[in-house]
């Protein structure tokens, strides 16, 4: 199963670009799902459905042409399905330090309940193969970095801490009951966690596989917009996924304008020329502006013809090892992807098997091969868009 995500900046047309992408899979014979991961679902608008404004059908998918499905997750449903003694808990935790009934329900969605939901599915749909396509219209940039980062956390958390917090509170939990009336979790809740821990085992390597999974960053040709684009090209390689395009959209045509029309086209041609620069060789596709709404099987169809020309929108467009080690006369070294950052915004350090690398707020905790463990990092630089650390002095 191929898997495309579509990630960004709020507002840059993310939704309607991967909606024209599946209408143009399915309309070349792959069986296609769109997948929404934005808790402001707008797949079913962009298909112009005849559906009540919160009728999200149960977060199931829901056949919208011939070989094309969509599906808008309902976090409700999901914690039915996955998360009843997890979130069962959390409520009564809530409850119990005097917080509504009703409001504690609510409180007791945390962050990240809903990608972990979205990682359950894609897990099952490759699985399974029930599908030639997935594409993910996923939320704005720092949900998606949320999104991709969070099956190596929870693997983290899983080595590092469940064991010991299972049996901690194992053994902590007669006492508390008898001098404390905040509940501590049963065991249930463990059980819980480590059931949808196994179900998304595998996760991980799927979306770093980059001739399974594909990042394709939709911009605009803003400053702003542009900027975000790039800390999210960023973001992403380090997490390891292959970014195979860049998608430009709402490009005003080349036709003589006039006014406030001539004004933008001039920024934009500007911004042209930078975003070529900046993403190179990754490859930029482009999209018209529209003056009108894109909605509609038949819009979308026009918009994907426009993108993608006579190309198949499932193809590879590029690929590039985000992140590899190598052990060579000696000399061990790993070389990470880090494209449009400065050496003063990198904090490295290493503790046991992790490489642990900070870039301004985003951290990524890397396990190192067998053979790099037992040594220390001994020098690191910067080479063009790759971050080179060389590791030597055996510690042991």
């Amino acid at each position: 199963m191929r898997i495309l995500l579509y990630a960004g900046k709020g507002g840059v047309g993310k939704t309607s670009v991967a909606a024209a992408t599946g209408v143009l899979a399915a309309r070349r014979g792959l069986n296609t799902l769109v997948m929404s991961l934005d808790p402001a679902h707008s797949l079913s608008d962009a298909f112009d459905l005849d559906r009540t404004l919160m009728d999200k059908n149960h977060g199931a998918p829901i056949g919208v042409g011939e070989r094309l499905f969509i599906q808008e997750l309902d976090i409700y449903e999901e914690i039915s399905r996955y998360w009843g003694e997890v979130h069962k808990y959390i409520s009564v935790l809530l409850s119990a330090s005097g917080i509504e009934d009703v409001l504690a329900e609510e409180l007791a969605i945390v962050p990240g309940m809903e990608e972990i939901a979205a990682l359950l599915y894609v897990n099952q749909y490759a699985k399974e193969n029930a599908y030639d396509l997935l594409i993910l219209d996923c939320a704005p940039t720092a949900e998606s970095i949320r999104f991709i980062s969070l099956p190596k956390t929870l693997e983290w958390y899983m080595k590092k801490i469940f064991r010991v917090e299972r049996k901690l509170i194992g053994y902590m939990r007669p006492v508390a009951k008898r001098f404390s009336d905040v509940p501590l979790p049963e065991d249930e809740y463990f059980a819980s966690i480590e059931r949808l821990s196994q179900r998304l085992q595998g996760v991980d390597r799927l979306l770093t596989d980059p001739e399974t999974t594909s990042v394709r960053l939709v911009t605009n040709l803003e400053k702003m917009v542009l900027r975000e684009t790039q800390r999210a090209f960023m973001f992403f390689s380090l997490h390891e996924l292959s970014i195979d395009a860049v998608v430009i959209n709402r490009v005003f045509p080349d036709e003589a304008q006039v006014g406030f029309m001539e004004s933008r086209q001039k920024s934009q041609k500007a911004y042209i020329d930078l975003a070529k620069t900046y993403f190179h060789p990754v490859p930029l596709f482009e999209v018209p502006f529209y003056s009108s709404e894109i909605l509609g099987h038949d819009a979308l169809t026009d918009l994907g013809d426009q993108l993608f020309k006579d190309r198949n929108p499932a193809d590879i467009f590029y690929t590039n090892r985000t992140c590899e080690f190598s052990a060579t006369n000696g000399t061990h070294r790993a070389k990470i992807h880090l494209p449009f950052t400065q050496k003063a915004e990198v904090d490295l350090s290493k503790v046991g098997e992790e490489l642990i690398i900070r870039v301004g707020n985003i951290k990524r905790n890397i396990i190192l091969p067998r053979s790099f463990v037992p040594l220390e990092t001994e020098k690191a630089r910067l080479i063009g868009d790759y971050l080179v650390i060389d590791f030597g002095g055996n510690h042991e």
